[in-house]
């Protein structure tokens, strides 16, 4: 059978941890892949699904490492979650579960946070969760507060070892109430999408880099882009085989496309 071939990129989308950095630490390459990017003027965007920090400490962060990338081409889960429920309700209020990333872009679109009758909950990371806020979280959904959680990650990493993320808390809410959150971020083709419109992008010209199959690869292939699965974050080459469907490459880190930018 043969493989229909894919025009060539010429736009980059690429997630963050894994990919560009790793434990607080760069992945040779990284600085280059991006810096190449930036000289070649083609439209590119990082993503994250950690939704604790804002783009500019995001950008501040990169900075520190050596890897110059620019605060309007950082797009996290939060200002995904944020420009969603600035769709689907203008001005509305929200309670909300989550560091300063996700509180900033709430604001940012005119959301009012509070917990007296809020339209949305809100979960979000936080490496702090409070049995206090999910306990009033479970009981806001139980009146009526619609769910939405900025991503289903169920773990996270950090320099001590995994963490419970996102995924796994609003899995504790959901048993407590019944209740399913929507997910904004990765892998939902939504944050795809908006990435997508925010670089001006099309899907059959654009490569999406990522390291996690059940994230980034699943979301690159349901919004229709080129995947590229590099080696240097959660999935590993036997995970490949796993999953019924398979990246359109995969290669042992970003430094291996050097020569594409």
């Amino acid at each position: 059978m043969s493989v229909r071939p894919r025009k060539p990129v010429e736009s980059w989308l690429t997630d963050m941890d894994g990919v560009l950095v790793h434990e607080g630490q760069p992945i040779p390459g990284a600085p280059e892949f991006i810096g190449r990017l930036r000289a070649s003027g083609r439209p590119f965007l990082v993503l994250t699904n950690n939704s604790m920090y804002t783009a500019r400490d995001l950008c501040a962060r990169l900075h520190r490492m050596g890897i110059d990338v620019p605060e309007a081409s950082i797009w996290t889960s939060a200002l995904a979650t944020a420009q969603f429920l600035d769709d689907q309700r203008p001005g509305g209020t929200a309670y909300v579960i989550g560091e300063a990333g996700l509180t900033t872009a709430l604001h940012d679109v005119g959301y009012i946070l509070s917990n007296q009758e809020p339209d949305y909950v809100v979960l979000g990371e936080t490496r702090t969760y409070s049995f206090e806020a999910i306990t009033t979280a479970i009981r806001l959904i139980a009146s009526g507060a619609r769910f939405i959680a900025t991503n289903p990650d169920p773990t996270g990493p950090s320099n001590e070892g995994v963490l419970p993320a996102c995924g796994s808390v609003a899995a504790l809410i959901s048993k407590a109430t019944g209740v399913e959150p929507y997910f904004v971020g990765k892998p939902n083709p939504v944050m795809m999408r908006a990435a997508l419109n925010t670089i001006n992008a099309h899907s059959e010209t654009t490569a999406m880099i990522g390291d996690r199959m059940d994230t980034d690869v699943l979301c690159g292939l349901e919004a229709g882009l080129e995947t590229i699965l590099v080696l240097t974050g959660i999935s590993t080459r036997a995970d490949v085989d796993r999953f019924p469907y398979r990246p359109s490459r995969v290669i042992t880190s970003i430094a291996d496309l050097l020569d594409e930018v």
